[in-house]
C-alpha cells in the first residue's frame, strides 16, 4: 500500500508540475502576444503613442505634463480649476451642446488633476474616435472661460473642498506631502487654499493655459480599437495649431524633503488614520522596481477580509489575530525625482502604538531578514497585480500617457516583466536598507492620536540594535 500511495503522489505531482509549465509557456506567450504601443511625434512635437488591440471601444485622452507641482503659493489650485472649466464650454459649442454630442454618442467624458499631470480623456465607440479627439482639441484649445461659469465653478470646488475634508484617507496623504515637502511645490495641495479659489480669475486660466498647454509636453494616447495612423492624420488636423513658447516653460524645481511629522488630534473621531514614510525614488531611478517588490510584500489588509493566522502577510497576520488596526495599506508614490514609500493604516488610540512597532519591525527585516520564498511570493503578487490594473481600454490608454509623460516611452510588459523577475532577495535588502535603515520618517496623523508614540521613539524604530 505504501508503494502504491508513493506512486500516485509521483503522478499527482508530475500533474502538478505540467500544469504549472504549461501555465508558466502560456504567460510568457500573453506577455509577448501583447500588441505593441506605436510613438509619432509630430513637428511641433505633440506625441501620439497608440496600442490597438482591435476592441469595439476605445479611449483617447491628452496627458499634460502639468499638476500642481507647477503653480506657486499664489496661484495653486489653478490647474484643478483649469480642469472643472474645460466642460463648461469652448467658441464653438455651449455647455448643453457639448454635453449633448457626448450623450448621443454614448461616450464618457472625464478628467483629473494630480501633482504632475492633467488628464483629458474620453472612452466611446472606436468608430466614434475621430468625433472624441475633436472634442478634447476644442476644450483644451477653445474654452471659453466665461465670467459667470467660473463663478459658478468658484462655488463647486469650495463644496468639493468640503468633500474631500471628509475623507480622511485624502486628508492624511495632503497632511503627509505637506510636511514631507514643505516649502516646496509639492507640499501643496491639487486643490489649492480656500483664499486661491475664492481670487483665482479668468487671466490666471489664460496665463496657465499659455505657460503649460504646449505640445511638446503633451500625449495624445489611445487604447482600443484605435488604428495609428488615422490617430495621428486626427492630431496633425486638430493639434497643428499649438505652438511651443520658448523660454515660457518654468523649469521644474527639485522638491526638498524633510523628515518631520504633523498631528490634528480629535478625541471625538473613533478612529485614528496614520500615515508614515520615508522618501523613495522617482519614476525613473533602477531602486524603483525593488522598492515596488517591497511595497507589494507589505501588502493591505482590512478586516473585512479576515484571514488571520493564514495571512501570508505577517503584518496582516498581527493585525488580525491581535486586533491592533482595523485596515492598512502600503504605499509607492511616485514622482519625476523623488516619492513616497511607507504605510496607512486606521485604528483605535491605544493600538497606535503596538502596530506601529510591527511595522517598523516588518520594515527593519525588509533591510536585514527578509527570505527568498517572500520575495518570490510578492514578485508574483505584483506581476499578477500589474496585468489585472491593465484589464480594458481606459487603464491601458492611461498607462501609456503616463508612461510617456514619465519615462519618454512606454515600458513593453514583457520587460517590465524581466525587470521584476531580476529582483532579488539581495536587491531588496539593500535597497530597502538605503531608503528604509536609519532614514528619518515623516508622519501624518489625524484623529485621536494620544495613542501614538513621539517622534523621538518613531525614530529609534528606523534601526535596530544587535549585540
Amino acid at each position: 500500500m505504501l508503494k502504491v500511495a508513493s506512486t500516485l503522489r509521483l503522478v499527482s505531482n508530475q500533474g502538478s508540475q505540467v500544469r504549472c509549465l504549461a501555465t508558466a509557456v502560456g504567460y510568457k506567450k500573453a506577455l509577448v502576444n501583447v500588441p505593441p504601443t506605436r510613438l509619432t511625434v509630430l513637428d511641433n512635437g505633440l506625441r501620439v503613442a497608440t496600442e490597438d488591440s482591435g476592441a469595439a471601444t476605445a479611449t483617447v485622452g491628452l496627458w499634460i505634463d502639468a499638476g500642481s507641482r507647477y503653480e506657486n503659493s499664489k496661484n495653486n489650485g489653478v490647474a484643478h480649476f483649469l480642469e472643472h472649466m474645460a466642460f463648461k464650454g469652448t467658441s464653438k459649442r455651449s455647455q448643453t451642446d457639448l454635453e449633448l454630442l457626448v450623450e448621443n454618442m454614448g461616450a464618457h467624458l472625464n478628467a483629473y488633476t494630480s501633482r504632475e499631470q492633467t488628464v483629458f480623456y474620453a472612452k466611446c465607440l472606436a468608430n466614434d474616435v475621430p468625433v472624441a479627439v475633436e472634442i478634447l482639441a476644442d476644450i483644451i484649445q477653445n474654452s471659453s472661460l466665461a465670467e459667470p461659469e467660473i463663478e459658478r465653478e468658484r462655488g463647486v470646488i469650495l463644496r468639493e473642498m468640503q468633500d474631500v475634508e471628509s475623507n480622511l484617507q485624502e486628508v492624511v496623504f495632503d497632511h503627509l506631502h505637506a510636511t514631507a515637502f514643505q516649502g516646496t511645490p509639492l507640499g501643496q495641495t491639487i486643490l489649492g487654499p480656500t483664499k486661491n479659489i475664492k481670487k483665482i480669475s479668468k487671466a490666471d486660466l489664460q496665463n496657465y493655459i499659455k505657460t503649460h498647454y504646449q505640445p511638446a509636453r503633451i500625449v495624445l494616447s489611445g487604447a482600443g480599437g484605435v488604428d495609428h495612423e488615422k490617430l495621428v492624420s486626427l492630431a496633425n488636423k486638430h493639434f497643428s495649431g499649438l505652438k511651443n513658447t520658448a523660454g515660457e516653460i518654468p523649469e521644474l524645481a527639485p522638491c526638498r524633503y524633510t523628515g518631520s511629522e504633523i498631528r490634528v488630534r480629535d478625541d471625538s473621531m473613533p478612529l485614528a488614520h496614520v500615515a508614515i514614510a520615508v522618501e523613495g525614488a522617482g519614476w525613473t531611478n533602477a531602486d524603483n522596481i525593488p522598492l515596488m517588490v517591497a511595497n507589494t510584500l507589505i501588502g493591505a489588509w482590512d478586516r473585512s477580509q479576515g484571514g488571520g493566522v493564514n495571512n501570508a502577510s505577517h503584518l496582516a497576520r498581527a493585525a488580525s489575530c491581535a486586533g491592533l488596526a482595523h485596515s492598512f495599506q502600503s504605499f509607492n508614490t511616485c514622482y519625476k525625482d523623488t516619492g513616497l514609500w511607507g504605510i496607512y493604516y486606521v485604528g483605535e488610540s491605544l493600538q497606535l502604538d503596538d502596530f506601529l512597532i510591527h511595522v517598523q519591525q516588518e520594515w527593519m527585516k525588509l533591510c536585514t531578514s527578509v527570505t527568498q520564498g517572500e520575495v518570490d511570493r510578492a514578485k508574483n503578487l505584483l506581476k499578477t497585480n500589474m496585468l489585472l490594473q491593465l484589464d480594458g481600454t481606459t487603464p491601458v490608454c492611461e498607462d501609456i500617457g503616463r508612461q510617456m509623460l514619465c519615462y519618454n516611452r512606454r515600458i513593453p510588459i514583457h520587460e517590465l516583466d524581466a525587470r521584476i523577475d531580476s529582483v532579488s532577495v539581495q536587491n531588496v535588502r539593500d535597497v530597502c536598507y538605503k531608503y528604509l535603515y536609519d532614514r528619518c520618517p515623516v508622519v501624518a496623523a489625524v484623529g485621536p492620536t494620544e495613542g501614538l508614540p513621539d517622534y523621538t521613539r518613531i525614530r529609534a524604530g528606523q534601526y535596530w540594535l544587535r549585540a
